[in-house]
């Protein structure tokens, strides 16, 4: 069996034979019953993948999805003009860099489409131009997929860098919102233009107005529909992977049913949504049937740079902050204004909701398994006990 450790896209996955989680029953949903979607999982959770699925599928890439749910469920598969965009591929702490990443994206589907640059205009505004003569060429309507959207803010989040602007000193956090808050704005000019969009992050900045340009994405983060689109079910470990789990119990001299046992105590855990269904992280338990070795592997990939930073701020006591009943709005968006690492540290998977309290509208947070509670408590000592 291969697996698809650091692999992102779906092409590669399907034609080079690696194994495939089939998620497309819930794509083809997602694609048929909404326009503006926004998607926050932790890092490494499989939302470039989704992308890249996603992408594959609107460019109407049939052969890669022969024998997926979604080969039965889809008839017509056109193939739409698709804007990629992927914020991963840089660090945005230079003054700069931002911009010149969305004007190399801009640039290059400008003579795609063969726009000529005739005026000056905001960089919202050609992109709404390049949608509108993608839709005018091809006759139908624009898919915009935008992986790690908020990964520009995140890098300087808390950082202190700052800028001259016209004279005037601001930081680099807040130009880079108001870079990207006029970019989405496009999807507002753009809308009749517009088949689909998908953002991905880990962050959901309603109250720092990135958002502020378009109406609100219809947020499918914790929608119970769409609560497995990423990560591993124990359904899905049964249809996939028995036969390494068996092998890897013979190994540990354990049962099958022991040995999936330790699985779920170490990876699973994750819940995203009020009907409490079990999510384990893809990551760690790819690397685990891999290597037939039960190790902390999400946490050993590093630690987001923002969390550290805002950690800083964590005057609370742990155990306070753990096994207790939050509001919503307590920890799922993000306030740039209030020093609380509560949401951050949700969004970014160290807690998970455990318990709803459906006549409280409370949720339960708390540790998902054994791997992140060590990686937490490892990452407050290192951050605490510094010389």
């Amino acid at each position: 069996m291969k697996y698809p450790i650091g692999i992102q896209t779906f092409e590669q996955i399907r034609e080079d034979g690696y194994v495939y989680v089939d998620k497309t029953d819930l794509i083809y949903s997602l694609t048929h019953t909404g326009k503006i979607y926004f998607l926050s999982r932790p890092r490494r959770f499989g939302k470039s993948l989704l992308v890249s699925t996603l992408e594959n599928y609107y460019l109407g890439r049939k052969e890669l999805f022969k024998g997926l749910a979604i080969d039965s469920l889809e008839t017509e598969w056109k193939t739409y003009p698709v804007f990629h965009i992927d914020f991963n591929a840089d660090r945005y702490t230079q003054v700069g860099t931002l911009d010149e990443t969305i004007e190399d994206y801009i640039a290059r589907w400008e003579k795609q489409y063969g726009i000529a640059n005739e005026r000056p205009m905001s960089i919202g505004r050609r992109f709404a131009h390049v949608m509108e003569e993608a839709h005018r060429q091809t006759g139908l309507r624009c898919v915009v997929l935008v992986d790690e959207y908020d990964k520009p803010i995140l890098d300087v989040m808390d950082s202190n860098i700052v800028l001259n602007q016209q004279g005037q000193e601001i930081s680099l956090e807040d130009h880079q919102r108001e870079v990207l808050k006029a970019f989405y704005s496009t999807f507002k000019l753009a809308d009749q233009d517009l088949q689909f969009v998908l953002l991905t992050g880990v962050t959901k900045f309603s109250q720092v107005s990135v958002f502020s340009g378009f109406n609100q994405p219809d947020d499918i983060s914790m929608d119970p529909q769409y609560d497995t689109l990423c990560g591993m079910t124990d359904e899905e470990i049964d249809r996939y992977f028995t036969e390494p789990v068996q092998t890897m119990a013979n190994s540990y001299e354990y049962t099958p049913e022991e040995m999936r046992n330790v699985l779920r105590k170490q990876f699973d855990g994750y819940h995203f949504s009020k009907r409490m269904k079990g999510v384990y992280n893809p990551f760690s338990l790819l690397n685990t049937l891999k290597k037939q070795d039960v190790q902390d592997y999400w946490f050993r990939t590093g630690t987001p740079t923002y969390l550290i930073r805002l950690l800083q701020h964590f005057n609370e006591n742990l155990n306070e902050l753990t096994g207790q009943y939050y509001l919503p709005e307590q920890f799922v968006d993000y306030r740039a204004d209030v020093e609380r690492p509560l949401p951050m540290i949700f969004q970014s998977g160290y807690l998970t909701i455990k318990d709803y309290d459906r006549s409280m509208n409370t949720f339960l947070l708390d540790f998902p398994n054994d791997e992140v509670k060590r990686g937490f408590i490892i990452l407050l000592a290192n951050n605490y006990l510094q010389k």
